[in-house]
């Protein structure tokens, strides 16, 4: 069987990532890569930031080429509507003409909802390092995405807005009490896209990272915890949460997708 092709698409800015590599920590499309090669030696990856690439127009010829699709996180807020964000939003509608199977992660969903003619808004609550008692519904039971998955799970997340209205013919699949969309997919045309407003595919290491990174602006922007002492506490609460969890079973939609589209 030949390699799967795959293209990742970086949601973050240039300067995000920089500003990541600089501290040691992983971009969100080295993360995908090394979370992806745990299933498989055989695929073939490339790599495009639709916000700041100039050869988007060349990629987007060759959309068709790609076995699969996913999109990944980023810092950014859709209804901010920036031209970097419009560029992300533009390039993901001509992916859902062309490419058959999408897995749009977090940000990656939000730019597939907005794209399709869903909605996105900031979220009256957030999820920070992790989102607990993620629940699959009936519908989600029955889709393989969760194939094998735990029904009721906690996962490594980080998300300050929430998907309000799905595309036609969406369907959510699970949810919690802070997200009611947790989980989605619809069709356009022959394009499959599934979407996850969590990260299977990033440690609970990598989000204690980002969240020290993170703790000025989650304290005095996001007013998200009062101080540091409150972040040191949640970041214990998300430590004991490694010693419980299961690598296999937090990457289990990874795995499901990649079989998916191995058909």
């Amino acid at each position: 069987m030949s390699n799967l092709k795959i293209l990742i698409v970086e949601g973050n800015l240039e300067e995000e990532n920089q500003s990541f590599l600089k501290v040691g920590i992983e971009t969100h499309t080295e993360s995908l890569i090394y979370s992806l090669n745990h299933y498989s030696n055989k695929l073939d990856f490339d790599v495009i930031n639709p916000s700041s690439d100039n050869n988007i127009q060349e990629v987007n010829k060759k959309l068709s080429s790609y076995d699969g699709l996913i999109w990944g996180g980023s810092s950014l807020n859709i209804y901010d509507n920036t031209p970097e964000i419009k560029r992300q939003i533009d390039f993901m509608k001509e992916c859902q003409k062309k490419v058959k199977n999408i897995l749009a992660i977090c940000w990656g969903m939000q730019v597939a909802v907005t794209a399709a003619g869903g909605e996105v808004k900031k979220g009256m609550n957030c999820h920070i390092g992790i989102a607990n008692q993620i629940m699959i519904n009936k519908e989600g039971l029955n889709h393989p995405i969760y194939k094998n998955k735990n029904n009721g799970f906690n996962s490594p997340a980080f998300n300050f807005d929430e998907v309000v209205t799905l595309p036609k013919d969406g369907i959510c699949l699970a949810s919690n009490r802070i997200n009611k969309i947790q989980s989605l997919y619809f069709n356009i045309g022959e394009t499959n896209i599934w979407g996850l407003q969590y990260h299977p595919e990033i440690t609970y290491e990598k989000m204690i990272s980002l969240i020290e990174f993170r703790k000025d602006k989650l304290i005095q922007n996001r007013k998200a915890f009062k101080d540091e002492e409150e972040i040191k506490n949640h970041i214990s609460f998300i430590k004991d949460e490694i010693s419980l969890s299961n690598k296999a079973q937090r990457m289990i939609e990874l795995k499901n997708w990649l079989d998916n589209i191995k058909r």
